[in-house]
Order: C-alpha cells, then structure tokens, then sequence
C-alpha cells in the first residue's frame, strides 16, 4: 500500500460522507456541535459573498491611508484625446 492510498482523502466520497454522518450525529448527541444563530448565518453568508466577489487588486481597505497618495484617476477627456491622434 503506498502513502497515497491511505486517509480520509484517498476513500470512495460515498464512504467519507457515510463517516463525515456518524460524526456530526455523534456531536449532536453529545451537545458539541455549534448550531448557527439566524445572525451567525446571515454573517457567515455575507462575509463569504464578499470573500468570493472581491477583486484580486482590491486589497485597499477604508482604514489604509496609502489610498491618498495614489495619483488621481485620468478623466474621460484624456482617453478621448488618445483616440484623435
């Protein structure tokens, strides 16, 4: 048996769901397992979707000061002066 046929990753999905079941209901059964609040839910959810949706280059955050020295966004003028050239 090599290293990569060992573990819960290498099993049939079916099997590690079948085990992945077991202990959830065992956690249930004991009082361990954390049951989401409507609030926990709706944070969990929103941080998540904003996790997903956010640009590669959006790194700046509101309390990051280096925004206000970046150089001013070109307007429009500038771009239509490229195209009569």
């Amino acid at each position: 048996m090599a290293i990569e046929d060992r573990g819960f990753a290498s099993m049939d999905r079916n099997k590690q769901r079948e085990i992945a079941s077991k202990g959830g209901r065992a956690a249930h059964k004991k009082g361990a397992a954390h049951e989401w609040t409507r609030e926990e839910a709706q944070a969990a959810g929103r941080k998540g979707g904003l996790a997903r949706h956010r640009r590669p280059d959006d790194t700046l955050t509101s309390d990051d000061t280096s925004a206000a020295t970046l150089p001013p966004v070109s307007s429009t003028s500038e771009s239509s002066s490229i195209d009569e050239r």
